[in-house]
């Protein structure tokens, strides 16, 4: 797929995914909103100018890989792989329905993109982080595997296992995306369990860190760049977003780390990003 360039382009694909995510959660009654539209501008960069990725070949062997560990997200990943043409939009209103291949949480190769099955918590680091070795050292493939993780799974012990394997083999070709949204479920994650200096906890397991504003697409695409000139150290890039973001009386709120808008509220939620609803 040839990478758009164009900022005014991307961020219209970022509006159009962030619409898509409220209608899919308003006809689901359920689910995610505060992370994946916190993401929508994350994986804008990442669909539509950083992945090596063909669409139309969803399993080609020379692909980039994502690997979605904070499953609840999930809303983004759909809204992002049918914007790019992988699956056709339609598909994204059965979201969470009985025989939907698009569940609460996602599922191996249930549809076109989507690469790993994701729901505790901390998993899908362990996962990505084989992934990169396996390609590396027995694929000898140049392929790139980024990993999406939330800031709330840092919590999780089997994370900093996954961590340590990473940073021994020195593993170039594994970039993680944190994003560092300050919520998880039950509140702040500075409350629920003290994350700082992130930063340097990365650091001083040998990875390589990058930091950027989430919702800056040009310097999301410029430190992916950064990462993959990154020899012999993984990658993690700190991603600092707005949970809910472009939905104001979202923004900012734990609250909505795990509940969907009613049909007032996701109104109200598409005229604040340009849509009748």
């Amino acid at each position: 797929m040839e990478p758009i360039t164009d900022i005014k382009t991307l961020k219209a694909k970022a509006t159009s995914i962030r619409v898509n995510i409220i209608k899919m959660l308003v006809e689901a009654g359920s689910g995610h909103s505060a992370g994946p539209l916190g993401m929508a501008d994350v994986f804008t960069a990442l669909y539509f100018n950083v992945l090596h990725h063909d669409p139309k070949r969803p399993n080609w062997r020379e692909r980039d890989r994502i690997i979605l560990s904070c499953g609840h997200i999930c809303p983004v990943w759909y809204a992002t792989l049918a914007e790019a043409g992988y699956f056709p939009k339609r598909e994204l209103w059965t979201f969470r329905k009985i025989n939907s291949h698009l569940q609460g949480h996602p599922e191996y190769h249930s549809i076109a993109g989507v690469e790993n099955s994701a729901g505790p918590l901390g998993q899908g680091v362990s996962l990505a982080v084989g992934m990169a070795y396996a390609l590396r050292n027995f694929a000898k493939s140049n392929q790139q595997v980024y990993l999406i993780s939330s800031d709330g799974e840092q919590n999780e012990g089997q994370t900093w296992e996954a961590v340590m394997f990473a940073a021994k083999h020195k593993l170039p070709n594994l970039t993680m995306i944190m994003d560092r949204n300050n919520i998880q479920i039950d509140g702040a994650t500075e409350d629920i369990m003290p994350l700082e200096s992130i930063r340097a906890k990365y650091e001083a397991f040998n990875w390589h860190v990058l930091e950027v504003d989430g919702h800056n697409i040009p310097d999301v695409i410029d430190a992916c760049s950064q990462a993959k000139a990154i020899v012999e150290k993984p990658v993690c890039i700190i991603a600092h977003t707005i949970p809910g973001k472009g939905v104001k009386f979202m923004e900012g709120k734990f609250e909505w780390h795990g509940r969907s808008p009613n049909r007032e509220e996701a109104a109200l939620a598409l005229r604040e990003l340009g849509v009748r609803p």
